[in-house]
This record gives structure tokens, C-alpha cells and sequence, in this order.
């Protein structure tokens, strides 16, 4: 069965660095775009990063600059390098993909999410 697990999460000061991995495991034939999104405490769910099978990115506006997301389609893990952390950023950061597995039809998937805590 398909998979993804994210792993990287932490407790950074402001300021610091942390790096996110979402590893794909299973009977894959494919991986399309994989994306990340976060959730704060009493806010709806947004897209935070995304990357389509060719590389190219795309970012929201609040992590422009600071963030920058990648992908290793040989290890089927995508990555999410946050830098000069802001208390704002603090959250569960999803991954996110649509996979083609191994005699079957597109579907997408979700990991469990990380927690990412940015202290001020």
C-alpha cells in the first residue's frame, strides 16, 4: 500500500532552520506534483509549497524568500527547507501527492502531518 510519512518536525527558535522530508513508499508506478501544506492553531489548512514532477515550484506569498521546497524523485521524498523561522510559521505541515500506483489509477494522498513550533 501507498504511503507517505513526513519527518523533521521540531521546536525552533525564531530565526532558525528546520528541513521537512515526505518519503513515498509502496507499489508506486509514478508520483505527480507533491506539495506541502501547514495548519495553525485556529486556522483553516493552506498550501504553503508545491512541485510538479519536472521541478517547477511554487510558492505562498508568507514563505517566498524563507522557504524552499525539492524533490528526489529517486527516493520518492519530497522536502521542505524552512529558513528564518517565524513564530507564524508555527504549525502541522501535511504533505501532500498525487501517486499512480503500480496497476492502478491516479489518487492522491496525505500524510500525517509534523508538528513545526517556532518560539519567539
Amino acid at each position: 500500500q501507498v504511503q507517505l510519512v513526513e519527518s523533521g518536525g521540531g521546536l525552533v527558535q525564531a530565526g532558525g532552520s528546520l528541513r521537512l522530508s515526505c518519503a513515498a513508499s509502496g507499489s508506486i508506478s509514478r508520483i505527480n506534483s507533491m506539495t506541502w501544506y501547514r495548519q495553525a492553531p485556529g486556522k483553516q489548512r493552506e498550501l504553503v509549497a508545491d512541485i510538479t514532477s519536472g521541478g517547477r515550484t511554487n510558492y505562498a506569498d508568507s514563505v517566498k524568500g524563507r522557504f524552499t521546497i525539492s524533490r528526489d524523485n529517486a527516493k520518492k521524498t519530497v522536502y521542505l527547507q524552512m529558513n528564518s523561522l517565524k513564530p507564524e510559521d508555527t504549525g502541522v505541515y501535511y504533505c501532500n501527492a498525487d501517486i499512480w500506483p503500480v496497476g492502478a489509477n491516479l489518487y492522491n494522498y496525505w500524510g500525517q502531518g509534523t508538528q513545526v513550533t517556532v518560539s519567539s
